[in-house]
Order: structure tokens, then sequence, then C-alpha cells
């Protein structure tokens, strides 16, 4: 049996931009994805704290330390600049190795800085 598990988690991070004339996705800073082990294209949940709205989209890589974390097209209606979010990616693993695995928590501080990295 496989499980689908928490990969990555970037918490509490500040949405810079919303950009509806895009084919979509969300673009996150090259160090936002290196850090949380994330990929292009990848598949991510995103959740706003805002106004409690959630969708899926996939990542696109914005310039290395920009801090942006916009996004695009259809999800661009679903955010607004300032906006704090969660971004959670997720993983089918073997039901074995569960209590083996541990995703990547990042969390973010007013400025887009990323404050904390751990597996937990």
């Amino acid at each position: 049996m496989f499980l689908n598990v928490l990969k990555s988690k970037l918490h509490r991070i500040k949405v810079t931009g919303a950009n509806i004339d895009y084919e979509g996705s969300i673009a996150l800073d090259e160090e936002f994805l290196k850090i949380a082990n994330l990929i292009p294209y990848e598949k991510v949940d995103i959740y706003n704290i805002n106004n409690g709205e959630r969708f899926s989209t996939y990542v696109i890589k914005a310039p290395k330390g920009s801090k942006e974390v916009v996004l695009n097209g259809a999800a661009a209606r679903k955010v607004q600049p300032g906006d704090l979010i969660i971004i959670c990616s997720y993983v089918w693993i073997p039901k074995e190795e569960t209590t083996k695995f541990k995703p990547v928590v990042v969390n973010f501080d007013e400025k887009n800085n990323p404050k904390i990295a751990i597996s937990v």
C-alpha cells in the first residue's frame, strides 16, 4: 500500500504578485525551491490564510534572490499581493517507509526570508 504524505511545506509566505494574463502556475524564488526541495513543474496545493481559498497549481522558477511569490493565470484570482499562504507538495511512498520519511517545513518572516527549514 502507498500513502500520499506531505513532502514540502512553505508556511506563511507572502504573495508578492498576481498576474491574470499568464497561462498558470506559481512563480517562486529559485532559492525557495532549493530550500523546500521543490522542482519546476511540480504540483503544489496552495492554502490562502487570508481568505480561505484552497487550490492546486504547479511551480515555476522566479529569479534567485527575488523573494517572489507570484500567482499566475486563474490562480491569480484567488490571492491578493500581501496575502499569506501555505504551499504544500505531497509524495506517494510505501506505507512501510512512512515512519522514516521526514517532510521539509520552511517558515517565513514578514519579508519572505526563510526563518526555519527543518525536516520534521
